[in-house]
Formats: C-alpha cells, sequence, structure tokens
C-alpha cells in the first residue's frame, strides 16, 4: 500500500535553503516503478552543485533531490521483475538492469513536484526499476548507501577512467567521499605514490587512513612544487580531479605526465572556463571527463560487497556525519565549509 504523506527536503529555488515539508505520493505505481522506504541517504558533492547552480537554470523547480541512498522496497508496479517486496536495496543515480521507468510525479500544496529516476532526501521513494540494485539483508544498510555513488564513483574511477596499473603515481585533488574512494581504489591496485591534496587538515588525515602515502595542504604549502618534488619532473601518470575548481584543473593537467591520463570528476561552474597547453593530448596525454567512474551498478555493487564482506574493501570510517531530514540544510552548511571529513549520512529514522 502506497502511503500519502511523507516529509522530505524540496529545491524550491536555486541558491536557497531546502524546504522541509510534507509531501503527497503518487497514489498508484506506473509501470516500473518501485516503492521504496528511504531509511539513509548520503549527500554529494552533486547536490550542493545542484542547489547553488553549478550547470546553470534549473528548468524543473521545484523538485526532490538526492541519489544515494539504501532502503527496503514496500511495493512493486507492472513489470518490476529484478527487485520484490521485502528487498534491501540501493539506490543509484547511474543505470542499471531492469525498466528504465519515467519519473514519477509528487503533488506539494496541491501543484505539481517534480522528481528524477532516484530521490532520496526524502522517507519514501518512488524509484524507476534499474536505479535500484537488491543487496543481503545481512549487509549494513547504512554503509550499503556508499555503493549509491561516492564508493562506486571512486572505484570506477581507478578501474575504468584511469586504468592504473600496479606502481604508478597518482594524485588526488579533493579527498571527500569520491576522493577517499579513489584513494582507496588506487592502494588495492598498488599505486604508488599516493598523494593526497586537500585545503582542511581533517580531509587530509582521513586520506592517510585510506591508504595515502603523501598529503599536502592546499592552504600551508606550494602544491605544484611539493608534487614535483615526490613524482619527478615530468608530473605523476594519474592526476585525479574533484574540487571543480578550474584553477586547481589546470594545475592537475599541468602536473600530469606527457604520457598520463588527467581524469576530472568535479564540474566547474557554467559560466568557468579552463586554459590548457592542447598540444601534449597530440602525443600521448590523456584528459578527460569521468560520468560515475562509468560503474554497472547491476554488476559492480554485488561484487563490492564481496569485497567488504572479505574486509578487502574498508567502508567503517567513510562516513563521519549524520544528520536528521530536518537538519539537512545544517548538513548542508558544514559540507560547504569543509568541516564534514568523510561522507555525510541522512537518517530518515533519527
Amino acid at each position: 500500500m502506497v502511503p500519502k504523506i511523507m516529509r522530505a527536503a524540496i529545491l524550491l529555488e536555486q541558491c536557497k535553503p531546502l524546504v522541509i515539508d510534507d509531501v503527497e505520493l503518487p497514489r498508484t505505481l506506473g509501470y516500473g516503478h518501485v516503492l521504496v522506504r528511504v531509511l539513509y541517504s548520503g549527500i554529494c558533492g552533486s547536490q550542493i552543485g545542484e542547489i547553488d547552480g553549478v550547470k546553470g537554470e534549473d528548468k524543473y523547480l521545484p523538485h526532490l533531490l538526492g541519489h544515494e541512498g539504501s532502503g527496503e522496497v514496500l511495493d512493486v508496479g507492472p513489470g518490476v521483475s529484478h527487485v520484490r517486496q521485502g528487498d534491501h536495496v540501493v539506490m543509484h543515480w547511474r543505470q542499471g538492469q531492469g525498466v528504465n521507468a519515467v519519473p514519477p510525479l509528487y503533488k506539494w500544496q496541491g501543484k505539481p513536484l517534480n522528481a528524477g529516476y532516484v530521490t532520496t532526501f526524502n522517507e519514501y521513494a518512488v524509484v524507476s526499476e534499474n536505479r535500484l540494485t537488491a543487496i543481503p539483508k545481512t549487509f549494513d544498510l547504512k554503509l550499503a548507501t556508499l555503493f549509491g555513488c561516492a564508493l562506486t564513483t571512486g572505484l570506477g574511477v581507478v578501474v575504468n577512467n584511469a586504468k592504473i596499473k600496479i606502481g604508478e603515481s597518482i594524485v588526488v585533488f579533493g579527498a571527500g567521499g569520491v576522493g577517499l574512494n579513489v584513494i582507496q581504489g588506487a592502494a588495492m591496485t598498488s599505486a604508488y605514490p599516493i598523494i593526497g591534496v586537500d585545503l582542511y587538515e581533517n580531509k587530509l588525515k582521513l586520506a592517510k587512513a585510506f591508504g595515502a602515502t603523501h598529503l599536502i595542504d592546499g592552504k600551508k604549502e606550494d602544491v605544484k612544487a611539493e608534487i614535483l618534488k615526490i613524482v619527478g619532473s615530468q608530473g605523476a601518470d594519474v592526476v585525479v580531479e574533484n574540487t571543480g575548481n578550474t584553477d586547481v584543473i589546470s594545475m592537475a593537467y599541468e602536473l600530469t605526465h606527457p604520457q598520463g591520463r588527467t581524469i576530472l570528476v568535479g564540474v566547474p561552474r557554467k559560466e568557468k572556463r579552463i586554459s590548457i597547453y592542447s598540444l601534449p593530448l597530440h602525443f600521448g596525454k590523456i584528459l578527460t571527463g569521468s560520468h560515475g567512474g562509468e560503474s554497472d551498478p547491476t554488476i559492480d555493487i554485488p561484487k563490492y560487497v564481496r569485497l567488504a564482506d572479505a574486509k578487502k574493501l574498508r567502508l567503517a570510517g567513510l562516513i563521519t556525519d549524520r544528520f536528521s531530514l530536518e537538519d539537512i540544510n545544517h548538513a548542508l552548511g558544514k559540507m560547504r565549509s569543509g568541516k564534514i571529513t568523510g561522507r555525510c549520512l541522512i537518517e530518515m529514522d533519527k
């Protein structure tokens, strides 16, 4: 039975706090729709970018948010065959197996309220089947939230975008939720050195715990000079940029070896431009963007569950802060200020 009302965080205006209010759910489930009771949601930097209008004007306001979460399936609509009532699921924005259903339509104050294929800043969600992956009920749903974006993106950057080989050097700009898992993935593939760069000592400390062999504080040190001291004058084999800062993107490219790879995860504001000398691209240097690490949730999430169960993949410690849905704006503020060390978790029952 579909609940009638839920609490949700609504993006009403860009660059303004989210509105926490009651939202009316659709009365019936459409083809390919799955009703999920959301238990936990992560907050990705992409949501902050969405709120702040990084990619320009938002044509879908007002709407719901969130693309990384976990929960329990309450009901399924026609055509759904890969998840069933009672399943524990990871909620993710990358497409997986199943129906790619049309986004649901909620109502707020009697008016239509938009949503994407998956939203997680809400107590319940009507989700497209292919944005859900079932996991064993024995697996901790708090930690499973990380599989929705942070971990799958970070490891995907290492395996699919950078294709790091044993002993290659890597620099990671930005040691947040994705950056920490790039570092962890680099350590799992025996990269060396693994250099973590950030503006906050708390984040650098955590980066070391997840495998960084060298740390550089961007507030206190000459980043470029320090990196070249470690990797040599030609630069690092791989440089991953997570911040979206155009000056950092240009520096990341400059610090990449002539036959190395610069991987861009962070997205600059629409009006910002980067400036690079492109000639090295004709002779083997690679500059490319990552789209969620090109991960395939249907294949990757079960693999990562097995690795975590075997204690070959570390999840404990990645989530450092927890908030209730009612306090989500406070959580967003702390993330913007750098006070959140790892991943921030929203607990719906808190």
